[in-house]
């Protein structure tokens, strides 16, 4: 399955306030994240670090969340 999620945005004021994860991005403790997938009714993102796959965050359909697709599909 190609992942069509590259990016997320979290919050109502998306220039100001919101939080952005894109895949790729280093995070806590060094992991990147490698995966956000759309699932249950929200979204889940995924990290990574020594190939070891980690559920991180999970942001449900109630909250202000924009979504930017990858084109290279």
């Amino acid at each position: 399955m190609a992942k069509l999620i590259r990016k997320i945005s979290v919050g109502t004021d998306y220039k100001n306030e919101a939080m952005h994860y894109s895949v790729g991005q280093e995070v806590y403790g060094g992991h990147k994240i490698c995966d956000i997938l759309e699932d249950d009714g929200g979204y889940k993102i995924y990290i990574t670090k020594n190939k070891e796959v980690l559920p991180w965050k999970f942001f449900n359909s109630n909250m202000a969340v924009s979504v930017e697709y990858n084109l290279d599909y």
